[in-house]
């Protein structure tokens, strides 16, 4: 087999894509409601998107970032202007694990420090330094564990307060946990980790790769906690699936040549499919749309009492089904063609494209409904036949 085989796949090849919708090489039409790791904010090839990738493709595809690209400047221009950060820079790169490696950097260059602290549950992506502060020994190598890294649960105040020192170079946290099951940092905890940065004189650092670009109803996630960090990673939804990362820096952070490079990074088509994704956002008010829908679909679910817990903000919500549905995410997928994310343990991950319609929305109301009646109705007869042979 060619393929380093490190994934698990679902028995599904996709052909085709368009809005909220895929289409495998059967025909079969399914619901994306996952949009490959939050990575479809505008939904699939959008037609301004399209054609603002083509155009740039006829003029100029790729060159280092060794001249000057006036499309690098534009983006940061209104990348930082629409999310709030006008008076931020903007360090363009290709992922979101690369991102946290830059913004990792930068907090050592400018204190000093090494050490860092992280969180319960987290996830900052699978290179070195990122996945050091990842919380999950499972993909870490040795080489990985070589960073100084203190773990504390989220949102516990004294746990962080005993860690604290003058030697952290920085915090890192997500604007909401993604892959450890969107769990969301609580507004004034954030406050509260932002005070004791100042104090400490250590760098705060937002991953907003998962929960950026307008997913939450607000630009970044957290700005509901009304902070300012003084690095700010994205990835993901800003590309709609052209790799694109970037770290958002705070205006004190001096620049010196050489001090971070990317050979990829800040590409013409990158920044071409970057500018769309903001047009689109801003054009069709995305973030209104998604804090709108967010609401009411909350709401929606909140009154189905098969659900043990439910948590989120926005189009990024986690949903715990009780212990007799644990196949919930599998039974929606192969039943009712409904992608969603799933998160340990049994966790449903909702992260749809942000323009999200009323009609698509209730289809997987209804697919839920129905997807777990089903079960219940199997979980029933497997009973009755257990009973029948004791």
């Amino acid at each position: 087999m060619p393929l380093f085989d490190v994934y698990q796949l679902l028995p599904i090849t996709p052909v085709r894509a368009e809005g909220r919708f895929i289409w495998d090489e059967q025909g079969n039409r399914y619901l994306d409601l996952y949009g490959g790791h939050a990575v479809i904010s505008i939904g699939h090839s959008h037609p301004h998107y399209i054609q603002r990738i083509e155009q740039q493709l006829r003029q100029i595809a790729f060159y280092s970032n060794s001249v000057v690209n006036p499309l690098q400047e534009e983006l940061a221009a209104k990348l930082c202007s629409f999310s709030g950060y006008a008076d931020y820079q903007l360090f363009l790169c290709n992922s979101g694990a690369e991102a946290n490696e830059n913004a990792l950097k930068l907090a050592s260059f400018v204190t000093g420090r090494k050490r860092v602290v992280a969180f319960r549950q987290s996830f900052h992506g699978r290179t070195s330094g990122a996945v050091a502060v990842t919380d999950n020994p499972a993909i870490q190598a040795p080489f990985n564990q070589q960073h100084e890294v203190s773990f504390v649960p989220l949102n516990d105040r004294e746990a962080l307060q005993q860690v604290m020192d003058t030697d952290v170079a920085a915090v890192i946290v997500e604007g909401i946990q993604g892959v450890g099951g969107i769990r969301l940092p609580d507004d004034d905890f954030l406050q509260y980790v932002a005070a004791l940065c100042e104090t400490y004189h250590s760098l705060l650092i937002l991953d907003e790769v998962q929960s950026g670009f307008g997913r939450t109803g607000r630009f970044f996630a957290h700005q509901h906690a009304g902070i300012k960090p003084h690095l700010i990673t994205m990835a993901k939804g800003m590309g709609n699936g052209f790799p694109i990362g970037g770290v958002l820096i705070h205006p004190d952070i001096q620049p010196r040549k050489g001090m971070l490079g990317t050979t990829f990074g800040g590409g013409y088509l990158a920044c071409a499919a970057a500018l769309a994704v903001l047009e689109i956002m801003e054009q069709e008010n995305l973030i209104g749309h998604a804090a709108q829908m967010g609401d009411w679909l909350m709401q929606q679910l909140s009154q189905i009492p098969e659900i043990e817990n439910l948590r989120g903000r926005g189009l990024m919500m986690g949903l715990d089904p009780k212990p007799d549905f644990a196949g919930l995410r599998k039974h929606l997928l192969q039943q009712h063609r409904i992608f969603t994310g799933e998160a340990k343990p049994h966790t449903i991950r909702l992260l749809p494209p942000l323009n999200l319609q009323p009609e698509e929305a209730e289809l997987f109301l209804q697919a839920l409904r129905q997807s777990l009646d089903e079960i219940r109705k199997e979980t029933s007869a497997v009973s009755f036949h257990e009973k029948q042979k004791s």
